[in-house]
């Protein structure tokens, strides 16, 4: 299996949700309090199938199409986002296993680290503040912070944009196809890290696929 680290890495840019928060099985639940109030059952297979990885905005016009509703797709948006602000004012999401650990090893291996999502920022500030890991964290760009989220490259261009090297010094850990698109798109190298929610998904072009984080750095990071 290829390493995503090569001699010419300077940066890891981390997903967010399914990869460093155990987050997918929440949005599942929220997306389907949002359906119920439009007498659609949102079952985990749509979820998984058509939904996991995308960014809520785009989750919203697909769910408008496939269900045929008539309602704005902004209107399933801003409720999505509600319901995600009021579980975020109660609690950060959980971490996924080792992923302390993962963003340590890769500050101790001497790498900046930064973390791009298709989520929000502020679900990023809740993990950072909860879990006190923004003393790493060197960059977080989010969904409010591009025109073009996941996988158009967007995002993480402006990660290396901002840290000041070219995107071919930066590796991507990712846990979606659109999320992997997203970095190569980028000119990026992408380990991916499937959640149960990605199984389905087509990872052929993926740099190195593995189990879980704690793989990875054993394999990338020799710890």
């Amino acid at each position: 299996m290829p390493e995503t680290i090569t001699s010419s890495t300077q940066v890891v840019l981390f997903d967010h949700d399914g990869t460093l928060i155990d987050s997918e099985q929440t949005h599942l639940q929220l997306w389907q309090e949002v359906m119920q109030a439009h007498d659609v059952t949102l079952t985990e297979a749509f979820y998984t199938q058509t939904m996991a990885g995308i960014p809520v905005n785009q989750n919203a016009v697909d769910l408008v199409h496939y269900f045929q509703l008539d309602v704005p797709a902004e209107t399933l948006a801003n409720a999505k986002h509600a319901k995600t602000r009021a579980f975020l004012s109660e609690q950060a999401f959980p971490l996924m296993p080792y992923a302390i650990e993962a963003v340590t090893a890769c500050i101790e291996a001497g790498y900046t680290v930064g973390i791009v999502t298709g989520g929000s920022g502020l679900s990023v500030t809740r993990t950072l503040e909860t879990y006190d890991l923004g003393k790493w964290i060197t960059t977080v760009v989010a969904v409010e912070d591009v025109d073009n989220s996941k996988p158009a490259p967007d995002c993480y261009l402006r990660a290396a944009s901002h840290l000041n090297v070219s995107p071919d010094a930066c590796v991507a850990v990712e846990d979606t196809q659109h999320g992997m698109q997203s970095a190569l798109n980028a000119g990026m190298r992408c380990a991916v890290i499937p959640t149960p929610h990605a199984a389905t998904h087509d990872f052929s072009q993926a740099t190195s696929r593995y189990q879980n984080l704690q793989e990875w750095v054993a394999n990338e990071l020799g710890r």
